[in-house]
């Protein structure tokens, strides 16, 4: 009988891990401090002035060439190794959310409806860590490393300023060879995975996110007198009925789509029947071909049932960002590199996308690569009772921002053909 073929552990193909993961719990400190001084003083959108001059401070003495993006608060970061080669780019988010917060933290925000809910304050640092990690590594760099700090991730596109500003252009090496990037990565943290697992998938990891706006006009009136009106409410509320079924009966389970409606606006007083109503929500697909025929669907169904009211719908759908795809040579790629540093108990393969949105779909229409998720579920807490990202509850592991570094170091390093020590 044939033996079955020894598999050869991830620790062997890409090296014993041991001094990165020991570089990154020395780094962890320097990450936890960024991470609690954003946390503090947390900014929204494209233009982030103090969190802009927190990372320059956090780079400064580090070799590197730094630009600084002229439309947003950006901050493109070039390591160069000593010897030449192929870039790879690595990315964290810097912007902060619109809500207030309630965790009780001692470093809690302490700006009015601004709070670090999605973790990208623990993206800055842990980016920031491996920079460091990284530029003590320069003599053993055959190539570049691109560290991409991107405002605006939540909504604002920031990625998309930051690529139209020529962010993928590279210089060429001093001896004249050129250095293209070969692959990009990002970590994303999550307080749904117990910290310091890391997973992710190849193909579509995170749906593609458009606005969704529907105006119904009847004709408005007295109370008391429906027969006289033309009512909205009634037929809003069947068109938000009526989009849940298209959801169910009109698409594949299997390339997934979600509608949601999140607001229902109408009426002035409570014996005013309004002349007009007004649903507003959000449309998620993890294909091209899905968000099309979503988007065709909505329209017909919003129509046609307030056509058959004798009234009128105007269905407004803004794009969002596009549906974030990972390149599945990288992804498994990534994932055997995690195995590498935290064992294959702590990684997973997703079964499946997650419906949420990631303007570093832009990065990856562009260019190989791959998201990966990081838990950071606080110790002692259940991932499954945890308060999610964009919760006004929610924390993250700081420890866990060990891992983040450890992964960014190694596949930097490993993109670029170096082996772990």
């Amino acid at each position: 009988m044939a033996s079955t073929p020894k598999i050869q552990p991830a620790n062997e193909r890409h090296g014993a891990t041991t001094a990165v993961v020991d570089q990154a719990k020395g780094t962890l400190e320097y990450a936890r401090e960024i991470r609690r001084d954003l946390h503090t003083w947390p900014e929204i959108g494209l233009d982030l002035p103090k969190t802009r001059d927190r990372v320059l401070t956090a780079l400064e003495g580090l070799p590197l060439d730094i630009t600084l993006h002229k439309t947003t608060s950006g901050i493109a970061a070039l390591l160069t190794g000593d010897k030449p080669g192929p870039t790879v780019m690595l990315r964290g988010d810097m912007d902060a959310l619109p809500m207030p917060e309630n965790t009780g933290l001692e470093f809690s925000s302490r700006v009015e409806n601004a709070m670090h809910a999605c973790g990208h304050d623990t993206h800055v640092g842990m980016l920031a860590g491996a920079a460091r990690m990284l530029s003590e590594r320069k003599a053993d760099l055959p190539g570049r490393v691109l560290f991409m700090f991107q405002p605006g991730e939540e909504g604002y596109g920031g990625a998309e300023y930051m690529l139209d500003e020529g962010l993928l252009d590279v210089p060429k090496h001093a001896d004249g060879s050129a250095s293209p990037i070969t692959a990009a990565y990002a970590l994303h943290i999550t307080s749904s995975m117990p910290a310091g697992f890391l997973g992710t998938k190849g193909g579509p990891i995170m749906a593609s996110s458009d606005r969704l706006d529907i105006i119904i006009t009847g004709k408005g009136g007295h109370a008391s007198e429906p027969f006289r009106t033309l009512d909205p409410v009634p037929v809003a509320s069947e068109i938000v009925l009526a989009l849940q079924a298209l959801v169910t009966r009109r698409h594949d389970i299997f390339d997934p789509t979600v509608v949601t409606i999140t607001r229902m606006i109408a009426g002035t007083a409570y014996n005013v029947i309004p002349e007009t109503a007004r649903l507003e929500g959000t449309i998620r697909a993890v294909s091209a071909a899905t968000r099309t025929k979503v988007h065709e669907g909505i329209r017909r169904v919003a129509e046609g049932i307030a056509n058959a009211h004798d009234m009128n719908a105007e269905v407004i759908i803004e794009l969002g960002y596009p549906v974030t795809v990972n390149d599945g040579p990288s992804a498994d790629f990534a994932l055997d590199v995690a195995e590498s540093i935290v064992g294959p108990k702590q990684v997973a393969k997703f079964p499946n996308p997650v419906m949420g949105a990631e303007d570093f779909s832009y990065v990856l229409e562009k260019l190989p690569g791959a998201m990966l998720f990081l838990g950071g579920t606080p110790n002692g807490i259940d991932p499954r009772k945890a308060p999610p990202n964009h919760s006004n509850r929610v924390d993250f592991e700081e420890d866990a921002m060990t891992t983040g570094m450890a992964l960014y170091t190694s596949l930097a390093l490993r993109t670029l053909g170096v082996m772990l020590d």
